[in-house]
């Protein structure tokens, strides 16, 4: 650990940004908030420096594959993915790759997608099918993973049906998220997510839909680049755009255990960080423009956005546009939101699980961010949804399809993103700079802020505590 002045050390964590904090906020929202965004979680978790390699080591990578990856859980897929029974995906990630299968009772099972035979993918893109046959010889299974049938059975009479069943992977699902582990024990979902489910009874994400689904391919390590999404202050400099809605460094940062972490960002009021500040209304004029979740960014008009309101006098900006979508989600979903507060309805409440999976609560369309590596540690898999509120009464549509843009395509080339494709690429200006500066380093370590950080710092110490363990 770096030199420090023993006067300081006993206070490391306690420093905060001028301006008004989150408690404080929440102190003046329009409606009473639950505790979830009140009751503070932060625990200091020390200043020692981050080794680079972490971030650029293929050796690294080969320990994460095998001493992390097969023993966590991993969101894989949404319900409206796989509604029908026959319906599957295919998911990919640190060298495995597997077929998640709707039962024809409703139940979701996951299964190894290589054929035993001569080891062929058996799909590579998802579908309905009852049975996998292998294009290459036949060898066929049914769609729970039991063994069916193959040619030439009589050239193999040492193999049986029991023992060609594919090897399964555990299956775990809560609210309309459906997760994986490779390896069977440990926790529960629900033990592995906890307290998350208690946070997210409120907003049901189970009545939501997949409405837009973008991945890109990324010149950075997975983890330099979902970290680059678990801190707001980088907004500075990086989308300063934002500013003058975004509360950049009043963020609350907060962790719980090992595996569940919080950055809850304030939108609709302006940015310590703004000098020249100039009113209400253009608070409410710079979130219509630049906030990646306004309606208009999805297909309405802006005449029809109901973020475009005048400020009346008197009251904050925050308050007005928290009004205007409580009464707009009301009437659009058929829901009573009359209780929701405004940073329910406005702010980025941006809640991290172990490793890569990231739900944004609240009632906005929630965007749900997931990281993956790539075939090396320099690249990896970024992926983008946006989940929507069905109206009360109707059925669950299914998911849209998969978007994916290669290396050398960027955000903007999804349409459908609207202005978060612009936010996106001014992050993508960074990340490949940051692969390149660690490859590059002269001291081998990066510095972590204690506070605006400690989510960082609490995923490197998890991700260490599955590093070092003794899985094998």
């Amino acid at each position: 650990m770096a030199d420090q002045d023993p006067n300081i050390a006993p206070k490391l964590g306690e420093d905060r940004s001028e301006g008004i904090s989150w408690a404080e906020l929440m102190a003046t929202d329009s409606r009473a908030p639950p505790s979830m965004l009140t009751e503070e979680s932060y625990t200091y978790r020390g200043s020692d420096p981050i080794p680079a390699a972490r971030y650029t080591s293929e050796a690294f990578a080969a320990l994460e594959r095998e001493k992390m990856w097969p023993y966590v859980w991993q969101f894989a897929a949404r319900e409206e993915d796989l509604p029908e029974p026959g319906d599957f995906i295919v998911y990919e990630n640190a060298g495995r790759s597997y077929l998640v299968s709707r039962q024809d009772d409703g139940s979701i099972r996951a299964m190894h997608n290589v054929c035993l035979h001569r080891g062929r993918k058996l799909r590579t893109e998802e579908g309905n099918a009852d049975k996998f046959a292998c294009p290459f010889h036949g060898f066929a299974w049914n769609k729970d993973g039991s063994f069916n049938s193959m040619p030439c059975q009589w050239d193999f009479p040492h193999l049986t049906a029991q023992g060609l069943a594919l090897p399964d992977a555990e299956v775990g699902r809560w609210a309309g998220y459906v997760f994986i582990r490779e390896e069977k024990g440990g926790p529960s979902l629900e033990e592995f997510l906890a307290p998350l489910p208690d946070h997210f009874k409120r907003w049901r994400h189970e009545e939501c839909a997949s409405v837009m689904r973008v991945a890109k391919e990324v010149p950075a390590n997975w983890k330099v680049t979902m970290e680059a999404f678990m801190e707001a202050w980088h907004t500075i400099v990086t989308h300063p755009q934002l500013l003058p809605f975004t509360g950049d460094s009043n963020s609350a940062y907060w962790t719980w255990g090992d595996n569940i972490n919080v950055n809850l960002v304030p939108f609709g009021v302006m940015s310590p960080h703004i000098c020249d500040r100039q009113g209400e209304q253009w608070v409410v004029d710079e979130f219509i423009k630049y906030n990646g979740r306004s309606a208009d960014n999805y297909g309405e008009d802006l005449h029809d956005n109901p973020m475009a309101i005048k400020v009346p006098e008197g009251i904050t900006a925050r308050a007005a546009l928290g009004a205007a979508m409580r009464k707009a989600y009301t009437e659009s979903t058929g829901y009573d939101h009359n209780d929701a507060t405004d940073a329910e309805l406005l702010d980025a409440l941006v809640y991290n699980v172990f490793p890569n999976f990231a739900p944004w609560g609240g009632y906005m369309p929630n965007i749900v961010y997931n990281w993956k590596p790539g075939k090396t540690p320099d690249t990896c898999i970024m992926e983008v949804r946006v989940l929507a509120r069905i109206p009360r009464g109707q059925p669950i549509p299914r998911g849209a399809p998969l978007k994916f843009l290669t290396l050398d395509q960027k955000w903007t080339e999804a349409p459908e993103l609207g202005i978060l494709g612009d936010v996106f690429e001014q992050d993508m200006d960074n990340l490949p700079f940051v692969q390149e500066g660690l490859h590059a380093s002269k001291t081998g370590q990066i510095q972590l802020g204690n506070y605006q950080e400690i989510r960082i710092r609490q995923f490197q110490d998890t991700m260490m505590k599955y590093i070092e363990s003794a899985h094998a």
